[in-house]
Parts: structure tokens; sequence; C-alpha cells
């Protein structure tokens, strides 16, 4: 099944991927659990997993509407089986290995998300707002997969389905790229 009939079915399940899974990964966890649970379940992990949450993307993200939430903290991604998630969003410049088999059935993508630089606010402020820009970007997706369906058509009296077309591709954020992970 792809991507688009899975999401027309339940709620995508999606890991957001980070370096230290202290920042980036914790903010788009918190985006997409607030702004797109109605269309996925959004988990994060970290390569090399930091201790904890930094204090820079707490401050950030309590400025908005947007908090992080209680339970949320740094984990693994070796802790993860990956296999479980439709897509897979690495947030970073770093490369991590995945089955080749996993590749077939999972969609990863690499939005172009720099790394805040450590305790700057105004960095850590444009990372926010990319993320909630790549994590609203994907839920829109997302929900334009659950709303299209087989259309019915009638001629000469007689109805039989139709395919129509897919619906069109929400406009990707002014200034983020994004590319799928070959």
């Amino acid at each position: 099944m792809s991507l688009f009939e899975t999401m027309q079915h339940r709620r995508g399940r999606v890991l957001f991927v980070s370096p230290t899974n202290a920042c980036r990964g914790q903010m788009a966890e918190a985006f997409a659990r607030a702004l797109g649970e109605d269309v996925m379940l959004a988990f994060s992990a970290g390569i090399w997993p930091a201790e904890s949450i930094s204090s820079a993307a707490r401050a950030v993200m309590a400025e908005g509407a947007t908090p992080l939430f209680p339970d949320q903290a740094p984990k693994r991604l070796a802790d993860f089986d990956l296999s479980g998630f439709d897509v897979i969003v690495n947030l970073s410049a770093c490369k991590f290995t995945l089955d080749p088999g996993l590749l077939l059935k999972t969609c990863v993508l690499e939005p172009c998300v720099p790394a805040p630089v450590a305790g700057d606010l105004d960095t850590h402020r444009d990372v926010r707002d990319r993320v909630e820009k790549f994590v609203r970007f994907l839920a829109e997706h997302f929900r334009r997969a659950r709303e299209w369906s087989v259309g019915v058509a009638v001629t000469s009296g007689a109805a039989h389905q139709t395919m129509p077309s897919p619906p069109p591709a929400a406009a990707p954020p002014p200034d983020l790229s994004m590319h799928a992970a070959s």
C-alpha cells in the first residue's frame, strides 16, 4: 500500500530524527502533536541523544502557541523499530543507515533545517519557524490524502467508479527545500 493510500485509512506514523534530539526533533514532535494530531502520530529520536532538551529550544517554543509537551525528552534512534513508521524525517545533515527493505516501504524526507547556534535564541527562533512550516506542510499533505476519495460518475443512468486525479499538492513552504532521500 502506498503512503497516499495509507493516509486515507489511518494516521501516519512519523519519526523526526536529529543528531541529539535536544532541539529540532523535539520542536518537530511538538508541532506535529499540536498541529497534526488528526493525521499523524509523531515521535522524535536522536542518533546520539543528549541528556536533556536544550534550554534555548524550550525557551523559543514557550514563546509561541506550541510549547514542548511535559513528556518530551531525548530518545535514542536505536530504541525504535523503524519498520513501524510511514515517514522518517531526517532533520540533520547526518546520514544514518537504513535497511534497503525498509526504504521500499518507508518515505524518508530530508528538509533543509540548519542546526541552531548553541545558546543563540535568534537562530533557535529561525529553526523553530522552519520546523513549524515543514510540519504544517506535512500535515496538510496528509489531510489532503485523507480527504481525497474515489469519485462516482453517472453515465447514461448507470453509475460506475472513476479514479479522479489526486488532489493538488500543498504549496511547499517558501524557504524550505525538501527532497526524498535516496
